[in-house]
């Protein structure tokens, strides 16, 4: 067992077992220095066979004014995701994990763009390893990486980058409760950008859980502090 990351999550488990399912509502909120975003999801995943995770989601984001700013983007169901994860290595005695997966994503054109541009405005394709490591009986590590390439429909143009998370956690002895900090960091062109997101993961219920996400961007060229709340309902199967 490993803990998961709450802002970039994983598709199920590692090891996931047949059977397993969860649904996920995410709500955050980013300053974003000429406006501020909000992003609510809807996330359903579930494991068909051992080891396999399967996911859908869809985002949608709300954009309001902040000072004197005169416009904004427009709000939009930002995309229908799908993904896969297999988890191709579990060393027990190593307490040692890893996956590999891929994630789908059919951007959406922004709504005020409905009618008279093509609903499907460009296509995201993103391969990733995921690796685990237990350290000692408490403490989590993972690291999420690999290329993300997104193709635009009208531009015809190709945007590349390469993600890299990493995550440490501590998981409090007896429970499914945790605080850790998660490092997202994106390469691409001229750029670099790393957002620390120090998280802590609660259980309200047996089946119902809640986690609470700063975010505090090393620079603040693209934006400022941000939030997000993941609350993860596991109808069945197995848990942390």
């Amino acid at each position: 067992m490993h803990a998961e990351p709450l802002y970039v999550d994983l598709i199920r488990d590692l090891g996931a077992r047949k059977g397993e399912k969860e649904w996920n509502v995410g709500l955050g909120m980013t300053d974003k220095l000429n406006y501020d975003s909000y992003q609510m999801l809807v996330e359903y995943e579930f494991a068909p066979v051992n080891r396999l995770g399967v996911e859908f989601e869809v985002p949608v984001t709300l954009y309001t004014r902040a000072g004197h700013s005169e416009s904004t983007p427009s709000n939009r169901v930002e995309s229908l995701k799908s993904a896969v994860q297999y988890t191709f290595l579990v060393h027990e005695k190593a307490r040692l994990s890893a996956a590999i997966g891929y994630l789908n994503e059919l951007e959406l054109v922004d709504l005020k763009g409905i009618g008279s541009h093509p609903l499907m405005e460009g296509n995201r394709f993103n391969p990733f390893l995921v690796v685990a490591k237990r350290l000692g009986a408490d403490f989590h590590a993972l690291l999420y990486t690999g290329p993300d390439f997104t193709y635009h429909f009208r531009e015809r143009y190709w945007h590349r980058s390469f993600e890299v998370n990493s995550n440490l956690h501590y998981m409090i002895p007896g429970t499914r409760n945790f605080v850790g900090l998660e490092v997202n960091k994106v390469l691409q062109r001229n750029d670099f950008s790393m957002v620390l997101r120090p998280q802590m993961r609660l259980s309200i219920v047996d089946n119902l859980l809640i986690g609470i996400v700063p975010g505090i961007p090393v620079s603040r060229r693209h934006e400022r502090l941000s939030a997000f709340v993941r609350l993860i309902y596991e109808p069945k199967g197995r848990r942390h």
